[in-house]
């Protein structure tokens, strides 16, 4: 006995998969002030670059160094308030040159 599957439910199926997961996948920001600063510091370190909230409705993307931002980005220090810190020197943000920067 041999059975014979139509392609048209598996191609629904594979369109329709995604959508059923996305909430799942969907992650939540960290948020900088339920940590302390060390947190904070080693959470940008191990992912390389995060966005994480400072406060309910704020939030930026901090990097850990140079590397993660684009060609025409440059890093600037970050300081986000933590748990235990109300400046904490998590990483970087990375922030557009300006037209004098690409001339010099």
């Amino acid at each position: 006995m041999s059975f014979h599957l139509s392609s048209k439910p598996i191609l629904i199926l594979s369109l329709l998969a995604p959508l059923s997961c996305g909430p799942v996948l969907a992650q939540s920001r960290p948020l900088s002030t339920a940590m302390t600063c060390d947190q904070a510091r080693q959470l940008v370190a191990s992912r390389g670059a995060i966005v994480m909230s400072t406060s309910p409705s704020l939030y930026d993307r901090y990097v850990g160094h140079q590397g993660f931002c684009t060609p025409t980005e440059t890093i600037t220090p970050a300081f986000v308030p933590t748990k235990d810190k109300p400046q904490c020197l998590i990483g970087y943000t990375c922030i557009e040159l300006s037209r004098e920067d690409w001339r010099n």
